[in-house]
């Protein structure tokens, strides 16, 4: 793809974005937002692409939205104190970092955030629908929007609590401060810290082990399934969902090359492709309207 804010890169079926604003701390744009978009449309079409890797050029991750670009903050300012219910349904109030963390939820490849500088805002934001998160030794993190006077975005009161717990997530919120890669591992946020230099070896290393040992339907559905019962009101749910996924997946080419490849101790190789081959019940929601 042809892109101005990132770069994408397709080797040996990881697919790694790179946002490449690094005079700017590779901070968020408007323009930035459409082509994380794009890239993730083309990875999940590409049956080839099995994870995904983002990361930052130069020495940071996104250090926020660039308050410098005029395109930052699109949506029309309504008057805040307004009762009318129109004015707060207005499409054009939609937050750019909800429309991105969005996509990055509906993904049907996995995600892998490997953090390698500051990552504050719509920096850090953007990481939680991601499905893994590594930090290098010189990630920092802020979710600081209550010192600059606004709230958190991008869906993050939802994907924050529900990955740190509610109290954590209210600590960092609440009080806006930047804190370290040490700290993000003890609270939940980051899986593991590393060297700079190691830290997109092991994002690969992650993202290879998923791509040479799994079966692509199974793990597109697998992480629907976790990502949307978070937020079910009863296991019943999940149980429906995990019925209906076991009996299609059961009767598939890949339950037979699975069992297959076990008994006769060779690795597997999975027939079905995501772009061809998700069961009849998918997708089992309908995505909510915006207003």
């Amino acid at each position: 793809m042809s892109a101005t804010t990132l770069t994408t890169d397709i080797q040996d079926r990881v697919m790694v974005i790179t946002l490449n604003r690094p005079d700017r701390l590779n901070a968020f744009t408007l323009g930035m937002m459409h082509e994380m978009i794009a890239a993730i449309d083309e990875a999940d079409a590409d049956d080839d692409v099995r994870a995904v890797i983002v990361t930052g050029a130069g020495r940071g991750f996104c250090a926020g939205v660039d308050l410098d670009d005029d395109d930052a903050f699109t949506a029309a300012k309504p008057d805040s104190m307004s009762k009318d219910p129109e004015v707060w349904a207005d499409p054009t109030n939609r937050d750019m970092g909800g429309v991105l963390t969005l996509r990055l939820f509906n993904s049907l490849k996995p995600l892998i955030a490997a953090v390698n500088g500051p990552s504050v805002g719509i920096g850090a934001t953007m990481q939680l629908p991601m499905d893994i998160r590594i930090a290098s030794e010189k990630a920092r993190f802020g979710f600081v929007f209550a010192r600059r006077g606004i709230v958190p975005e991008a869906a993050s009161s939802w994907f924050l609590p529900r990955l740190v717990g509610m109290s954590q997530a209210l600590e960092w919120a609440i009080s806006g401060r930047v804190f370290d890669a040490d700290e993000a591992l003890r609270g939940g946020l980051v899986r593991s810290v590393h060297a700079p230099g190691d830290l997109l070896d092991e994002a690969h290393r992650i993202a290879s082990e998923i791509a040479a040992n799994t079966a692509p339907v199974s793990v597109a559905l697998t992480r629907q399934m976790m990502w949307r019962m978070a937020g079910a009101e009863h296991p019943m749910m999940a149980h429906r969902i995990d019925s209906r996924a076991i009996a299609a997946r059961g009767s598939s080419g890949d339950a037979a090359e699975g069992v297959a490849s076990f008994l006769e101790k060779r690795p597997a190789q999975f027939p079905d492709r995501v772009s061809a081959d998700m069961p009849g019940f998918f997708p089992w929601w309908q995505e909510p309207p915006w207003a």
